[in-house]
C-alpha cells in the first residue's frame, strides 16, 4: 500500500499548490472561509507524508496520518449536506476533505505491522467490549434521544423552542434544502433523526459481538462478520468530526449561557430558544462523538489479528 500512499501524497500536494496559487481557501474559520495562505498547510502535510512513506518510519507515518485526519475534518458534514442540502459549502474544501480522508486510510495501512490471521480474517465474532466500553456506548446512544425527539416533533408539525413544524419547513425551503429532505419531512420523518438511528446501530455493533454481521439474505456470507474496515471507516470519520465539533459547540453554548457571548437567534424567535436547541444538538454530537471514538478503539483492538479476545467481558 506504500506506493498508493506515495501517489496520494503527490496528488494531495499538487492539489494544495493549485488551490494556494489560485487563492482558493480550503479551510474555514467558523462559518466564513479562512485565509488562502493556510492552503500551504496541505502542501506541508503532503510533504511530511511523502517523507514518512519513503523513510518507512512507523512513528512518522502515524504522525502524518494524524495530520491528514485533522485536514479531513468536516467530511461528514459535507456528506450530510450533499445528501440532504443544496450542496457542499465549497467544492474545493469538500474535495480537500475527501482527499485528506483517503490519505488517512492509506497512511494508517502503511503504518500498521502485518499480523497473523485472527477473527478479522476468519470472520469469527470478536469478544464483546468491556462493561465500561458498553456503558460509554449506551451513553452516546442515549444522548441522541432528546435530539431525535426534538427533530421528530418538528417533522410531525409540533412546536419546540418557539419554532413549529411549518416554520421549520419554510426555513428549510428558504435555505435550499434538498427535495429528499423535504419529502421525508412531509411524511413526518426527519432525515437527521434517521442518521441518528444509523449512528446508534453503528455504535452498538462496535461493542456487541452480535452486531455488524451479514444478514441471512447475503448468500454465502450469512452470519459472517463484515470486514472490519467497513464499520471502522464511518466510525473513525464520525468520531473525528462529531467529537471536536460537539465539544467546541458545547463550550460555545456554555459561554452563551453565562452571557459571555450572544448566541445568534437564526430562524428562532429568541436567542434563548436558539441556545436551548444548541445545547440539545451540540451536546448530542459531543457525547456521541466521544463514545464513538471509544467504541471504535475497542473494536479496532478486539478485531486485530494478534488479539482475538483483547477485551475481557465484564471487566
Amino acid at each position: 500500500m506504500r506506493p498508493g500512499a506515495l501517489a496520494w501524497a503527490s496528488v494531495y500536494g499538487g492539489f494544495g499548490v493549485v488551490c494556494a496559487s489560485t487563492r482558493t481557501p480550503l479551510f474555514t474559520r467558523g462559518p466564513h472561509p479562512g485565509p488562502a495562505g493556510l492552503d500551504w498547510a496541505v502542501v506541508a502535510v503532503a510533504g511530511a507524508a511523502a517523507v514518512a512513506v519513503l523513510s518507512r518510519a512507523r512513528g512518522l507515518l502515524w504522525g502524518a496520518c494524524g495530520l491528514s485526519a485533522v485536514c479531513a475534518f468536516g467530511l461528514l458534514m459535507d456528506v450530510v449536506t450533499l445528501l440532504f442540502g443544496e450542496g457542499v459549502d465549497g467544492t474545493a474544501a469538500a474535495t480537500g476533505h475527501a482527499l485528506a480522508a483517503t490519505g488517512t486510510v492509506l497512511l494508517a495501512v502503511s503504518a500498521r505491522r502485518p499480523r497473523p490471521a485472527g477473527p478479522a480474517a476468519t470472520g469469527e465474532p470478536p469478544a464483546p467490549a468491556s462493561r465500561r466500553e458498553r456503558a460509554v456506548a449506551w451513553a452516546g446512544a442515549l444522548a441522541f434521544v432528546p435530539y431525535a425527539a426534538m427533530k421528530t416533533v418538528w417533522a410531525t408539525g409540533g412546536t419546540f423552542a418557539g419554532m413549529d413544524g411549518a416554520r421549520m419547513l419554510a426555513a428549510a425551503r428558504r435555505n435550499g434544502t434538498s427535495g429528499l429532505w423535504l419529502t421525508l419531512e412531509s411524511w413526518g420523518v426527519d432525515a437527521t433523526a434517521l442518521l441518528a438511528a444509523l449512528g446508534i446501530f453503528l455504535i452498538f455493533g462496535l461493542v456487541y459481538p452480535w452486531g455488524l454481521r451479514f444478514p441471512r439474505w447475503a448468500l454465502g456470507l450469512r452470519g459472517r462478520r463484515v470486514p472490519r474496515w467497513l464499520p471502522l471507516t464511518p466510525a473513525l470519520l464520525g468520531a473525528a468530526t462529531l467529537a471536536p465539533y460537539g465539544i467546541a459547540g458545547v463550550g460555545y453554548a456554555a459561554l452563551g449561557t453565562a452571557g459571555v457571548v450572544t448566541v445568534p437567534r437564526g430562524d428562532f424567535p429568541t436567542s434563548a430558544d436558539a441556545l436551548v436547541v444548541s445545547w440539545i444538538g451540540l451536546g448530542a454530537f459531543g457525547m456521541y462523538g466521544v463514545a464513538l471514538a471509544v467504541a471504535a478503539r475497542s473494536y479496532w483492538l478486539r478485531t486485530r489479528g494478534d488479539r482475538p479476545g483483547a477485551s475481557v467481558p465484564g471487566r
